[in-house]
């Protein structure tokens, strides 16, 4: 959190798909873009003492600007128009913190307005999104949100694919760009072999798209499909057996 701060990486880009065949959802390809830097998550948070209770009330507030709003959700259309995705869809809460997320989604169909011919826009309240995505997530192609929202949505997203082990991300500013694995560095499992490292692979992926290398990024997407779908290497979490080491050597092989 404090690196995207300090390099003003005010763009996450969560995108997921569908690799193991026989999950509870098939063919899912989902880009959430969600904004970095603002909302409830930068977590502008203090206590209220009472009595002999220094933690008596807590009280957190969250900041949405008009810039930051303009800023995310154009990123997210020219995400669009550059991959040719059809549709993005508003996430918000503006029912209900109608200040908050009102003029993250008054500013967001502002954007799209001016994309129309190209893109097709809808909004949902953050809590129908989530509960469409579990039964019809085929109706989603992007979204975007809030910091928060977009945080715990990315989560349920990459439940649909089979795990965060699936869940690349990537964090962009105007100067400076973060590729990471949205689960972190999971040191539960660290040095035990049994990792799946496809979601750090597929955000080096991003990272050679980013830097103009679709060539590598898409030999590196196609190596990771051939090692579990034709080769057969497959991660625990994936219902296989092979190692971190294993994998990684199947993927090389296709790579090479």
């Amino acid at each position: 959190m404090r690196l995207r701060e300090t390099f003003g990486l005010y763009a996450n880009v969560r995108p997921v798909r569908s690799i193991v065949p026989g999950g509870r959802f098939e063919t899912i390809d989902i880009v959430l873009v969600r904004e970095n830097l603002e909302g409830l998550y930068v977590a502008f948070e203090h206590y209220i003492p009472i009595g002999d209770d220094p933690h008596a009330v807590a009280i957190s507030s969250g900041v949405n600007t008009r810039d930051g709003s303009r800023r995310i959700a154009q990123y997210a259309f020219d995400y669009a128009v550059r991959n040719q995705r059809k549709k993005v869809t508003i996430v918000h809460k503006a029912n209900v913190l109608k200040a908050l997320t009102g003029i993250f989604l008054e500013t967001a169909q502002q954007v799209a307005a001016k994309y129309a011919d190209r893109v097709a826009s809808d909004e949902r309240i953050v809590d129908a999104c989530a509960m469409q995505l579990v039964l019809n997530p085929w109706q989603f192609d992007m979204i975007v949100t809030t910091n928060l929202f977009g945080d715990i949505l990315s989560d349920e997203l990459a439940g649909l694919v089979g795990g965060l082990g699936f869940a690349p991300g990537a964090n962009i500013g105007t100067d400076a760009a973060i590729f990471e694995a949205v689960h972190g560095s999971a040191t539960d499992i660290a040095g035990k072999g049994i990792a799946n490292p496809v979601a750090l692979l597929l955000a080096a992926g991003m990272m050679l798209e980013h830097v103009g290398r679709l060539d590598l990024a898409q030999r590196l997407r196609a190596a990771i499909d051939a090692a579990i779908n034709l080769d057969g290497v497959k991660t625990r979490d994936m219902g296989g057996t092979a190692s971190t080491t294993d994998f990684a050597a199947a993927v090389a092989k296709r790579v090479q």
